[in-house]
């Protein structure tokens, strides 16, 4: 997908997107910004997307420097804390980056909160080295990813791990959406991924990556390891109600082969990346 309009005025139109709804701010019922909240929208999020505990790896980061780029309201971030990480983040949405703020004095944690675009990080977060630069769905929704990956070079030692989750072109939900919204039109993938790929319809951007594309905006870094995971397998008319249903195709896959087609056609790349010696020199 190529963004042809003013990148500073779709940068503006991805704020006001997750302004109007921060990702997964509707995990739970209790009131917004309580501790109740937050545990609920922990356990949905994690109980529907298992494998990010396992990828981000926590406890491997305690007592390490950890720069998150996106934190949305922070779940991911809160953990990093948890496990006794130095946690910076940083969040283009003002009303998420609030959230995160809220849920870190609700538990009485600390990090450091930036506001600001990911594509001029060096203009927004002090130019530190990290242990561990992580971002989960993110930078697929920013113009210019690859100004990102230039950016993060920035906070990189050579030593440095870069996990990062990015949408996958070569998914059942990209022939989801493509069959349930667009009746088969592939030749309209890009535009229906970009107005289908979030829990709120009409995000401004949405790129989706095969493995080579990955390698491409990653051409600076050492790829360590790139594989697929996540396969929304609920109802979502049960879903918005907090009931998890199966639909009825996967309901009968046995456990087992759910996995292997995960593994084939799953919605999120991860990635672990290492930056190159002459990337830092």
């Amino acid at each position: 997908m190529a963004v042809t309009t003013d990148s500073a005025s779709v940068i503006d139109q991805v704020r006001a997107y997750w302004n109007r709804r921060p990702c997964n701010v509707r995990h739970s019922t209790s009131p917004v910004g309580s501790k109740e909240y937050f545990d609920e929208v922990e356990a949905r999020k994690y109980f529907v997307e298992p494998h990010i505990p396992k990828f981000a790896d926590f406890e491997r980061w305690r007592g390490k420097k950890v720069l998150e780029i996106g934190c949305g309201i922070g779940t991911d971030s809160i953990n990093f804390a948890r496990a006794g990480a130095d946690v910076t983040v940083v969040d283009l949405s003002d009303e998420s980056l609030q959230l995160c703020e809220t849920r870190f004095d609700v538990y009485g944690l600390k990090a450091h909160f930036y506001l600001g675009d990911a594509e001029e990080l060096s203009k927004v977060v002090p130019v530190e080295k990290y242990d561990l630069i992580y971002s989960f769905g993110v930078i697929h929704h920013t113009p210019r990813p690859e100004r990102v990956m230039e950016q993060v070079k920035l906070y990189c030692k050579p030593e440095t791990e870069i996990r990062l989750m990015l949408y996958s072109k070569w998914s059942w939900k990209v022939l989801w959406i493509i069959l349930a919204y667009g009746k088969g039109a592939i030749w309209r993938s890009d535009e229906l991924v970009r107005e289908y790929s979030e829990a709120q319809t009409g995000s401004p951007v949405t790129y989706y990556y095969s493995f080579r594309g990955v390698r491409w905006l990653l051409r600076d870094y050492d790829v360590v390891d790139v594989h697929k995971d996540h396969i929304f397998p609920y109802r979502i008319d049960k879903y918005v109600k907090y009931e998890y249903q199966w639909v009825w195709y996967f309901r009968w896959l046995p456990t087992p082969w759910f996995a292997w087609l995960e593994r084939r056609l799953g919605w999120h790349t991860l990635i672990t990346a290492r930056p190159r010696s002459a990337s830092t020199a």
